[in-house]
């Protein structure tokens, strides 16, 4: 572990503690108050301790008092070293100490942002947080907002999709949880401008100009000026690629703090950085256990990232990780994910069928993917994967997938697809809704009749009675060839991820009127079940976007071998194929990728082939 302090013009702080240890006598009730009050300031591990009886490793210390002496402060945390925790003590301290400060949480859902607005609410329901539980004057919670009123201080949590909604707020504090997955515009755009706004402008210039009046009848120097206290930044991630726009800030950060960076649009801004990885933290903190199994669930260019706090400059698998985040549509631009689809707009549906219904089963993993007739390419704006639940869950989802979107075209993998679609179109909801899912019988699988396999698929395809799936044999050739394909799709941007939707494009997705109520699509919907329509439909809208991005790492963990006869796999690296339970390395959103990819294709293919000069041949019949 390493210390720099930097070149940074710091503020000097009085030593508080000094000062108190050399009063003498009895002092007032009103003095006591403040000395008190600075005494808490300055040791913030006591005051923690008494307020909310929570006892502060060292390194916690150092970060929540590096938060409150500096602007911008960036956390690179390892997981698991208690980011949400010891943020969520700086939010209540600093409300406490700061009387009238505004927090804002924010996070790459609402769902997160909550979590650390419960973590001060755990910590205030023990019988040791007594005092901190009576700081706490009101609470509310609504779909979109969660708020904590500590005196006059206000500590609210909200979904990062809605920039409408933030900019209506001016915080003096911004926490930001999981800020690798923080939108760049959201970041530029809202969170900057913020940080940029005065908050007592008028009482500024007053002050400003009583000095200026002082320093020219030579009363007062300069360098004597009061410093006002800017707005603060906190922002806490795990590392990230060095492509990513996270390496950027931490960089950006780190010229400013050294001196290589002489520009920064603040120059009296202070900044920290803290750089943990697991092996800093102390022994007591972590499972050793869970080191050992995150070891042997994560590639290991994952586990740098995740618990070595390292940034990596790409993904070592098939599938680089910085095609795919190229051919990533930007945040809050067309198309972006969607809960319902345009009726006007056209929809492909790829699925890989499991059924087991175990937690440590495979994923039953869909994707859908908007056409793109011009561009004769895909779009992923909808993605679902989840294990441990029942087939008749699946179909319900699958269900929904039909009647909300335009689906005009099917692929699923032959393994498992046969019976899962014969228990759709057996089943009540697609029986009431009169919807059977009739296949198309060309196999595609030799490259010398492709031709005739397009104009036969041609021939049977037929929308207005649902005969539009075609289900894929994954012989060792096509599995070789649609991998191919999917490379040279991300190398050319022939396939696209959906944007993540914020601002307009949020809005409209959480108003939709889908079935919300009777989706199942993660498993920690069930702890939820008061959860309101409304709240599940933003956990619903955020949820898409974490599928996206379970479906990039995924494929960047996929890797090629060949054979001493020359048959070539594609598949999760060995020590990850041995694990094992709810949390085991998976290839199912993958693989239905594939499947949708190589389906794109061939639909266009065949949707292309000539039908002016197909002949019919007539054959009499004598009927008796």
């Amino acid at each position: 572990m390493t210390w720099e302090i930097g070149s940074q013009l710091r503020q000097k702080y009085p030593d508080y503690n000094k000062e108190l240890s050399e009063i003498e006598g009895v002092v007032d009730e009103e003095e006591a108050r403040i000395l008190l009050y600075k005494f808490l300031r300055e040791n913030t591990t006591f005051a923690v301790s008494l307020l909310s009886g929570v006892d502060l490793f060292p390194f916690q210390h150092m970060a929540i008092k590096g938060m409150m002496k500096t602007d911008y402060f960036l956390g690179i945390w390892s997981r698991g070293l208690s980011k949400s925790f010891t943020t969520g003590i700086f939010a209540f301290l600093d409300a406490i100490l700061n009387q009238g400060v505004e927090i804002g949480i924010l996070s790459k859902s609402f769902r997160q942002s909550k979590l650390i607005f419960k973590k001060i609410e755990d910590i205030a329901a023990k019988p040791e947080a007594k005092m901190l539980g009576q700081c706490i004057t009101h609470k509310s919670k609504s779909n979109d907002e969660w708020l904590m009123e500590i005196g006059s201080s206000r500590i609210r949590a909200l979904p990062l999709g809605d920039g409408s909604k933030l900019r209506g707020f001016r915080f003096h504090r911004i926490i930001i949880d999981e800020f690798l997955l923080m939108p760049e515009s959201i970041y530029n755009e809202v969170i900057v401008p913020f940080l940029s706004v005065v908050e007592n402008p008028m009482e500024q210039q007053r002050m400003h100009d009583l000095e200026t009046k002082l320093i020219n009848e030579g009363k007062m120097n300069e360098e004597d000026r009061y410093k006002w206290p800017h707005n603060k930044l906190i922002a806490l991630s795990s590392a990230s690629y060095k492509f990513e726009y996270l390496y950027k800030v931490y960089e950006k950060f780190d010229n400013l703090i050294t001196g290589k960076d002489t520009e920064g649009e603040n120059s009296d801004a202070t900044r920290c950085i803290m750089h943990f990885s697991y092996d800093c933290a102390p022994e007591k903190l972590y499972d050793s256990n869970l080191i050992e199994q995150s070891k042997s669930t994560m590639s290991q260019s994952q586990f740098d990232r995740e618990f070595g706090s390292l940034f990596t400059d790409d993904s070592s698998g098939y599938f680089k990780n910085s095609r795919m985040a190229a051919c990533t549509v930007q945040d809050g631009m067309e198309p972006s994910m969607e809960v319902a689809g345009n009726p006007k707009d056209k929809y492909l549906l790829a699925f890989d069928p499991s059924w087991a219904e175990s937690e440590s089963s495979d994923n039953f993993a869909m994707h859908v993917f908007k056409l793109h007739d011009e561009k004769q390419m895909g779009t992923l704006v909808h993605s679902y994967a989840l294990a441990g639940t029942s087939l008749k869950q699946h179909i319900n989802y699958f269900h929904y997938l039909i009647k909300y979107f335009n689906i005009v075209s099917i692929v699923g993998d032959y393994n498992g697809g046969v019976q899962f679609l014969n228990a759709v179109n057996e089943s009540k909801k697609f029986k009431d809704s009169n919807i059977k899912i009739d296949f198309i019988t060309a196999d595609f699988d030799k490259p010398e009749e492709y031709e005739n396999d397009l104009r036969k698929a041609r021939r049977e395809y037929d929308l207005d009675s649902k005969k539009i799936c075609i289900l894929r044999k994954p012989t060792s050739q096509w599995i070789r060839r649609a991998n191919e394909l999917l490379q040279a799709s991300f190398d050319h941007k022939k396939i696209a991820f959906g944007s993540r939707p914020i601002d307009d494009y949020y809005t409209a997705e959480i108003k939709k009127k889908i079935p919300i109520k009777n989706l199942k699509f993660a498993n920690f919907v069930e702890q939820d079940e008061k959860e309101s329509a409304a709240a599940k439909m933003i956990d619903f809208v955020e949820h898409q976007y974490d599928m996206v991005n379970l479906t990039k790492t995924e494929c960047a963990l996929i890797q090629i071998k060949t054979t001493p006869q020359g048959h070539q796999s594609f598949d999760l690296p060995d020590v990850l194929k041995r694990t094992s339970g709810p949390n085991k390395a998976r290839k199912d959103s993958y693989s239905a990728i594939v499947l949708g990819n190589w389906m794109i294709k061939t639909y266009y293919d065949y949707m292309n082939v000539d039908c002016t000069n197909w002949q019919t041949t007539f054959q009499p019949m004598f009927i008796g």
